[in-house]
């Protein structure tokens, strides 16, 4: 069974020419966390479609509205393991 997580990226990076923000990229939506952009999960859907539906209903409210184009919808398989290896943590 697949299901689809949603999040919206709230751009704070620099990672642009002359330390502008990149907002999308050639892949779609750009994210960088250690360099300010902020990820929020809106919700986990049975589907493409009601994730698609959540983003039309989201897109107009306070904050999401600032960057209506910066959702991404993904697609996992449940019960299955997506992050395999541990983590460094970077200093900051």
């Amino acid at each position: 069974m697949k299901v689809y997580p949603l999040w919206h990226i709230s751009h704070q990076n620099e990672a642009g020419p002359n330390d502008e923000t990149i907002h999308l990229d050639d892949e779609g939506v750009f994210i960088d966390e250690q360099d300010g952009d902020d990820v929020k999960l809106l919700g986990i859907y049975s589907s493409e479609a009601v994730a698609g539906e959540r983003i039309r209903r989201a897109r107009f409210l306070p904050g999401f509205a600032d960057e209506p184009d910066c959702f991404q919808i993904g697609e996992y398989d449940l019960d299955e393991d997506h992050w395999t290896e541990g983590f460094v943590r970077a200093p900051v």
